[in-house]
Parts: C-alpha cells; sequence; structure tokens
C-alpha cells in the first residue's frame, strides 16, 4: 500500500565555484559555498516543521560528499541521487520514483528560505485530488513543483534558468490535461540583488556574513 505525500530536497554538494556562482563577486567561492550548505541546512529545517513524513535530500552529482552525511544524521532523512540530465530529466525521474511508493510527492530546491513548514503541509494538501502544484517564483521560474501522476513530456522544452520557466510548465500541463493548483508567489536566492532580503529575514538564516 502506498504511502501518502514525499518531500524531495534537492541540492548540489557544496563545492567552492560550483554552487551559487551567480552571487558571485558579491561573495566569494568560499563563501558562496557556505552560504549554499546553510540554505539546505534551513530547508531541511523546513522540510521537518511540515510534518510531512517522507523527506528525501536528492544531491548532485551524488551522495558522497561529507556533507550530505552530516545531513543525514543531523536531519534523519534518506539520501538519493539526482542521476544524469537536465533538470527536467531529472525531475521526471525522481517523481517516478517517489510515486512508485507514494501518492504524492513534492520538490524543492535549497535557494528559497522564504518556504515555511505551514506552506509546504498547504502544498501537500492542494495535491489532493490535483495532478500536480506549482509554487510561483518572482523571477519567472518556481520554487515548489508537486504530482500526484507524470507524463513524459511534462518537462519538455522549458528552458531552465530563464525567466520563462512558469509559463513553459503551465504550457506543458495544459498541453497533457493536468489539473494543477498555484500556491502563492515566493522569491528565491538567486542573484547578487537577492541578499539584502536574505540578511533581514526572520528568523535569520544561521550563516556568518563577511564583513
Amino acid at each position: 500500500m502506498k504511502s501518502s505525500c514525499c518531500l524531495i530536497i534537492y541540492a548540489k554538494a557544496p563545492v567552492p565555484g560550483q554552487v551559487k556562482t551567480r552571487l558571485m563577486p558579491a561573495l566569494d567561492g568560499e563563501m558562496a559555498a557556505l552560504l549554499h550548505a546553510a540554505l539546505v541546512e534551513r530547508a531541511l529545517d523546513t522540510a521537518r516543521r511540515s510534518g510531512i513524513a517522507e523527506i528525501e535530500l536528492c544531491c548532485a552529482p551524488d551522495t558522497h560528499h561529507s556533507f550530505f552525511d552530516a545531513c543525514a544524521d543531523d536531519f534523519g532523512v534518506v539520501l538519493t541521487e539526482q542521476g544524469e540530465g537536465n533538470l527536467g530529466d531529472r525531475m521526471l525521474r525522481t517523481l517516478r520514483h517517489a510515486l512508485a511508493d507514494h501518492t504524492a510527492a513534492l520538490i524543492i530546491g535549497a535557494d528559497c528560505p522564504a518556504l515555511t513548514g505551514k506552506y509546504l503541509a498547504e502544498a501537500a494538501t492542494r495535491l489532493s485530488g490535483q495532478d500536480a502544484v506549482l509554487a510561483p517564483a518572482e523571477d519567472g521560474g518556481y520554487v515548489l513543483i508537486g504530482a500526484t501522476r507524470t507524463d513524459p513530456g511534462m518537462f519538455g522544452d522549458i528552458e531552465w534558468g530563464s525567466g520563462k520557466v512558469l509559463e513553459q510548465q503551465r504550457r506543458n500541463f495544459s498541453a497533457r490535461g493536468f489539473r494543477w493548483q498555484e500556491m502563492p508567489t515566493l522569491w528565491d536566492v538567486d542573484r547578487p540583488g537577492d541578499l539584502a532580503r536574505l540578511k533581514a529575514l526572520k528568523p535569520p538564516l544561521e550563516f556568518f556574513w563577511p564583513q
């Protein structure tokens, strides 16, 4: 028998020069990696507060970085791998795997510290009777996607990283007859201009900002 909902957090290993590169030069490579790690930990803590029982940390390029081992120990989450392909390829594979054992699955990244446990719980609730749920981002992307079914083309022809992602995802859902709901729009951390809002976040991010 399938359990209800699985919450999956996508995260890269916090390797300097390979994460949060669009925040440079406002932060150097080392500080950007440390910030990424802090955001992942916040996402994991938020996930626990949602009340969703099944939580995975889906890692890239694999699960072997010591940071991921620490996350598994500290937060009691299962580690999985994102695998090969673009973001759409990886998310489709992740959702298919999750929905083999769960009636619904949510995917979030670590770039949206504005997410709350209550918001995640509401997203899971909105999946009842729907095929999908989306949480728009202010920059034209989205910070959360959830599904109760998949379709091979649900992530096709999306310009990942552009301001067209949300619009193109809606197009794909419509073309495939998906019924979906959308959550309130949130902001994420992608560029130096986002850092001021991140510093003012309440409760604050556990991160020591450079002087």
